[in-house]
């Protein structure tokens, strides 16, 4: 049983279907309600990277070139990257930005250049996940909240619902912030924590934007249909009209930013509430001391969901472990 629809619990569903046990999917929502719908859904993978979870995000990108081939209607745009002035990356220089982005008013004479990066639909992709498990025989159970976990003698045997309990062999916890207190509830800590970012979603003329450019002070990637996404900094927003004025101020960036930007309007903002461990990587596996118990909680769900799923679903279905998770594992904390 997998416990939650966002991206990561969606992938894990689907790569679990098939495998010769019956496999049931739950979320209290629908499908990618919560902090995978307020995802800015970039894809990438480091240049040069010394975490622990690094042989995990080195195969991000290969995994959904193997999903894309897998899943035919799965839509990702290959459109590349460009960051600059100061945002966090290394890989190879350009100095011709404005060839890449001709709109940009006011190009820098340099940035970082990932042709390889990409980015996607959130919502659609994991309801296309979430489908395609289905097809493949998966139960899935929305408007499910797990409000327990249903433990004995240090064996975790299934989850409570307000749908009553739904026994399992395995659960695999995949709830985001959610993990959190399911654990907690048997004992088991999880050093994660709420990260609040805003998405704003924008109005504008289609091809204003052609790849996804990252600075310090704007994040912006474009849809075909012209909506434009940006994500920024949570800055104590408690309700709606404090949103629409961040989202506001996103706008005038982005049209002082981006010529034929003016006419652009707000079509909407929200908070995403990213599940954060302590350390930032991720937190895979089966937790010591608890029998039929994995969880899968991660920030950078989205880059991580295709390769975090298919080794997650390998490690549950047939017991071995994954070496590309060895720096994932929930007991590093203890």
């Amino acid at each position: 049983m997998v416990v939650g629809a966002g991206i990561v619990g969606a992938s894990l569903a689907y790569h679990l279907s098939g495998g010769g046990r019956p496999v049931t999917l739950i979320d209290a929502g629908l499908p990618a309600s919560g902090a995978t719908r307020a995802s800015f859904a970039w894809i990438g993978r480091p240049a040069v990277s010394d975490l622990p979870s690094a042989p995990l995000r080195y195969l991000a990108l290969e995994e959904y070139r193997r999903l894309e081939k897998e899943l035919p209607e799965l839509s990702i745009r290959w459109t590349g990257s460009i960051t600059w002035d100061g945002f966090d990356g290394t890989g190879p220089r350009i100095d011709d930005v404005g060839a890449l982005e001709p709109h940009l008013l006011d190009p820098p004479a340099a940035a970082v250049h990932h042709p390889e990066d990409a980015a996607f639909d959130p919502v659609a992709t994991t309801e296309l996940l979430v489908a395609a498990a289905r097809d493949r025989g998966v139960r899935v159970l929305t408007g499910v909240p797990a409000t327990a976990l249903d433990h004995r003698a240090g064996t975790v045997n299934g989850v409570r619902t307000t749908a009553g309990l739904l026994p399992a062999e395995t659960v695999v916890l995949a709830a985001g912030t959610g993990t959190v207190a399911l654990c907690s509830g048997i004992g088991v800590p999880l050093p994660v924590a709420p990260s609040p970012a805003v998405l704003v979603r924008l109005s504008a003329a289609p091809g204003l934007v052609r790849t996804i450019v990252a600075t310090s002070s704007l994040e912006a990637r474009q849809l075909d249909d012209g909506t434009v996404l940006m994500p920024v900094a949570y800055n104590g927003e408690t309700d709606q009209a404090a949103l629409l004025a961040t989202a506001q101020r996103v706008r005038d960036r982005f049209a002082a930013c981006f010529a034929g930007a003016d006419d652009t309007k707000v079509l909407s903002a929200e908070i995403g509430w990213r599940p954060m461990p302590a350390d930032e990587e991720p937190i895979i596996g089966r937790p010591a001391g608890t029998h039929g118990l994995y969880v899968a909680v991660m920030h950078s769900a989205i880059t991580l969901a295709a390769a975090a799923g298919r080794l997650a679903a390998t490690e549950i279905l047939t017991g071995a472990q994954a070496p590309e998770l060895a720096g994932c594992r929930p007991d590093r904390f203890h």
